[in-house]
C-alpha cells in the first residue's frame, strides 16, 4: 500500500511538473496579435442544419481554394459527408486544406486521413502532443473552427462537424450555438489566422501568397478579430466587465471563470450592473456542470441571474456589454479558454447584430430555460455536492 501510494504521489508530482514548465515554454513562445476593424456583410446561424446546408453549398462553389480548421470533426454519416464534398473538390482541382485539432478529432481514422490526401486534400492535426511536455501538450487545444472559401467567404463561431450538431444526440437533444458566416472585409484576418496555424503544423508558410487574400469589399457590419492561445483573453475580458455600466449578458457550456473574472463580476453587481448567466442544464462533459456551482453559490447571493437551458443542449459563446459590444466567438467562459486553448473571437459594435443576438439570448434564458434560485441550488443532492468538490480541484483542466 504504502509503495503505492509514493508512485500515486511521484505520478501527480510528475503531471504538476510537466504541466507548469510546459505552459511556461507556451507563455514563451505566444505573441498578440492586433487586427483593425473590418466591415463585413453577415450571415448568423443558430441551427446547424441550416449552417451545414450553407457550409456546404459554399464548398460546393469554391473555385480557387478551401481553408477549413475544425475542433471536432466526428466519424459519422454528416462527418463523412462533409469530408467526401472535400475530397471532391480536390479531384475538381480545388486547393483544399484541412486542419484538425489532434485530440478533438480523435476519431478521426487512418484510414479516412489516407483516403483525404490520396484525394489530393492537403491534411494534418493541429495541436500535435509532443514530447518532453505530453501531459501539457495534451491539454493544449486549437478550438478554433474557421473556414475560408477563395478567399472571399469565411465561417467562424461555435459549431463542429457531426451529428449531435444537428440536434441527433439521444441525451443532449436540440443544440443551440452561433456561428457567423462573412463576406468580403473580415475574411483576410480568418485567412491570416488559419494560414498561422497551417503553418505551425505543416511548415508550409502562405502569408505571402496573394492569391489567399484578394481585394475585399467592405460591408455594414464592424468587427475586429481576437485570436488568443492560452493568454490575454482574461485581460480582455476583465476590461470589458470593468467598463460595463448597466447589463452584463453570459452565455456559455461551461461557467468556470477563476477568481479574479469572478471578482469584477461582483464588483460590477455592486455598482448595479444587472449580471444574467445562461448554461446548460445538461453536460456533455464530466464535472463541467459541478464545476459551476461554487460559482453559482456567491453570484446567487449578489443578485445575479442564473438560468439553465432546458430545450436541449446550449453551446453558445457570447458576452454583451451593455447593449453596445458583443463578444462573439469560439471561447468559453472557462479557464481552459483563457489560459490553455487556441481561441479566436471577435467584438462586434452593431446595432442590428447586437439586437438580434441579445433577442435570442432572452428568448434562450426566458422561455428555455429553469431559472436557478437560492432554494434550488439548496437542494443540490448529496452526490452532486461531492462532485463539485472533486471538480473544483481539476477546474484548470475542464
Amino acid at each position: 500500500m504504502t509503495i503505492i501510494l509514493i508512485i500515486l504521489l511521484i505520478f501527480i508530482a510528475w503531471l504538476a511538473i510537466d504541466f507548469f514548465f510546459g505552459r511556461l515554454k507556451h507563455l514563451n513562445s505566444v505573441t498578440k496579435r492586433n487586427y483593425p476593424q473590418r466591415h463585413a456583410n453577415w450571415q448568423l446561424f443558430t441551427d446547424g442544419q441550416e449552417l451545414y446546408n450553407h457550409l456546404f453549398e459554399d464548398i460546393s462553389n469554391a473555385k480557387h481554394h478551401i481553408h477549413i480548421l475544425f475542433y471536432i470533426v466526428k466519424n459519422d454519416s454528416i462527418s463523412n459527408d462533409f469530408l467526401n464534398l472535400l475530397k471532391k473538390k480536390a479531384e475538381e482541382g480545388v486547393k483544399v486544406r484541412l486542419l484538425l485539432d489532434r485530440v478533438g478529432s480523435y476519431r478521426i481514422s487512418r484510414k479516412a486521413v489516407r483516403l483525404l490526401r490520396e484525394s489530393g486534400v492537403h491534411f494534418s492535426f493541429s495541436n500535435k502532443p509532443r514530447f518532453p511536455f505530453i501531459f501539457y501538450t495534451v491539454n493544449y487545444r486549437n478550438h478554433r473552427k474557421i473556414t475560408v472559401i477563395d478567399g472571399n467567404i469565411g465561417y467562424f463561431g461555435g459549431f463542429n462537424i457531426g451529428k449531435e450538431y444537428l440536434g441527433h444526440d439521444s441525451y443532449l437533444g436540440y443544440w443551440q450555438d452561433f456561428h457567423l458566416k462573412i463576406r468580403g472585409d473580415g475574411v483576410q484576418d480568418l485567412q491570416s489566422e488559419f494560414i498561422l496555424d497551417w503553418g505551425k503544423a505543416t511548415k508550409e508558410y502562405l502569408h505571402n501568397e496573394s492569391v489567399y487574400f484578394p481585394k475585399l469589399k467592405q460591408g455594414p457590419l464592424p468587427l475586429r478579430f481576437l485570436p488568443t492561445d492560452g493568454a490575454f483573453m482574461k485581460d480582455l475580458l476583465i476590461d470589458l466587465i470593468k467598463n460595463s455600466k448597466s447589463e452584463i449578458l453570459i452565455g456559455t457550456p461551461y461557467f468556470i471563470p477563476g477568481y479574479e473574472i469572478l471578482q469584477v463580476i461582483l464588483a460590477a453587481r455592486k455598482r448595479g450592473v444587472t449580471v444574467k448567466i445562461l448554461v446548460p442544464y445538461k453536460a456533455d462533459h464530466l464535472f463541467v456542470k459541478e464545476a459551476a456551482f461554487p460559482y453559482f453559490k456567491v453570484m446567487l447571493k449578489a443578485g445575479c441571474q442564473i438560468y439553465r437551458y432546458t430545450n436541449g443542449f446550449y453551446h453558445g459563446k457570447i458576452i454583451l456589454i451593455d447593449n453596445g459590444l458583443c463578444d462573439f466567438g469560439t471561447a468559453n467562459f472557462d479557464k481552459r479558454s483563457f489560459f490553455i486553448n487556441d481561441e479566436l473571437n471577435c467584438f462586434i459594435r452593431d446595432p442590428a447584430f447586437i439586437e438580434k443576438i441579445r433577442n435570442e439570448f432572452l428568448i434562450d434564458a426566458f422561455h428555455r430555460s429553469e431559472k436557478l434560485t437560492t432554494k434550488k441550488y439548496e437542494k443540490r443532492p448529496f452526490l452532486q455536492r461531492s462532485k463539485e468538490f472533486f471538480s473544483s480541484l481539476i477546474s484548470d483542466l475542464l
